[in-house]
């Protein structure tokens, strides 16, 4: 299962490649963010639009056709280096030291590979899509109101490929740890106690409230 984790940094080459992948990220997950809150603005404007005026926003399914990858596929980097995808921990739960890192490599490199030929065939389904001398450079339109579909099936090669290097960096972060039997590696996810996790909810809402009070 998911749970709190907390990313450590130093000052090696790895840790200053982790901030900078991190920074690529935030901006992603913002990104889908906003295509949330998009969605939301549109089934405003669909709604109000066929109460008021009896004209609801026309091609509303393909809007959301477009925003859709945006939801689904950008914050995925971001959650992996903060370990919040869902994961059975049965075993894995039970292993500290060196056989812990050497699991969490095995599986962040079988997940690597998984997501390299999930770039390269989600990239040659954009490819299919896309075409320079055709209208609009797509070969395919939505059904309604004829928006092009390549630009929302090129998000998941650039969403995959960003994981990709996410992955890559937490596999050399465990792979490392295991070389050097360290206790506390950075640039990969530390899953935090419940004791741990409580005083970080306890420190962040007493910070929340002294600037309530100012």
């Amino acid at each position: 299962m998911a749970g709190s984790s907390a990313v450590l940094e130093d000052g090696s080459n790895l840790s200053r490649l982790d901030a900078g992948l991190h920074r690529i990220e935030t901006v992603l997950a913002l990104i889908s963010g906003l295509a949330v809150f998009s969605l939301m603005v549109l089934a405003v404007i669909s709604v109000n639009g066929r109460n008021l005026f009896n004209a609801p926003l026309p091609g509303y399914v393909d809007w959301i056709e477009q925003v859709m990858p945006l939801i689904a596929f950008m914050a995925v980097a971001y959650t992996q280096r903060d370990g919040g995808h869902i994961r059975m921990d049965i075993l894995v739960g039970r292993l500290n030291g060196r056989a812990l890192w050497l699991a969490e490599m095995v599986t962040a490199l079988v997940s690597l590979i998984l997501i390299a030929l999930l770039v390269w065939g989600s990239w040659e389904h954009f490819t299919r899509s896309f075409d320079f001398s055709a209208p609009l450079w797509s070969r395919d339109s939505s059904i309604d109101i004829g928006l092009p579909i390549w630009p929302a099936k090129l998000l998941a090669p650039v969403a995959f490929s960003v994981l990709a290097l996410r992955l890559a960096l937490q596999v050399w972060g465990y792979g490392r740890a295991f070389v050097l039997g360290l206790s506390e590696p950075v640039a990969v996810p530390l899953v935090m106690s419940a004791a741990a996790q409580a005083a970080e909810e306890a420190e962040h809402v007493s910070a929340l409230d002294q600037e309530g009070a100012r």
